[in-house]
Order: C-alpha cells, then structure tokens, then sequence
C-alpha cells in the first residue's frame, strides 16, 4: 500500500474506474449477445439498437476503443442481414 496521500486516492479512484467499466464492458457483452439471439423476431430491431447505442457510448467514454466499438457493429449488422 502506498504511503503517500495522493497516491492512496489514487487506488481508490483505480478501484472505483475498474468496477464501473467492469459493469459497462459487460452491459455492452449482454446488449450483443441478445440481440445476436432476436435475429428474425420482431423484437430484433430494438435489441439492435440498444446494442449499438451501448456500443457507441462505450466508446465515447474510451471504455472501449472506438475502432473496436465499430468493428462489433458492422460483424452485428453483417450477421443479422445475412439471416434475412
């Protein structure tokens, strides 16, 4: 542990940043896999865009990288037109 009193707020802040991503990288792991699983139900388009939106705020806030955020959108988009 550090002894130095900026360096302790540090950790602390560390630790509250990794939870919080934590919990966005997997919302945005749930939006996908969900709408990867409505492809060809009516409920599709809604899952689709709730998958892209958390996608494009994640990489917003640089939780994701923004090249990484597109790449998961168009392999989504290229999945869900191939079973039209």
């Amino acid at each position: 542990m550090a002894n130095i009193k900026s360096q302790k707020k540090r950790v602390i802040t560390n630790a509250k940043r990794t939870e919080r991503n934590k919990a966005v990288k997997s919302e945005v792991r749930t939006r996908v896999k969900a709408a990867r699983e409505t492809k060809g139900t009516p409920e599709n388009a809604e899952a689709l865009r709730m998958a892209v939106k958390r996608l494009d705020m994640a990489a917003a806030k640089r939780i994701i990288h923004p090249k990484q955020a597109a790449r998961k959108k168009s392999r989504l988009m290229r999945a869900l037109n191939a079973a039209k």
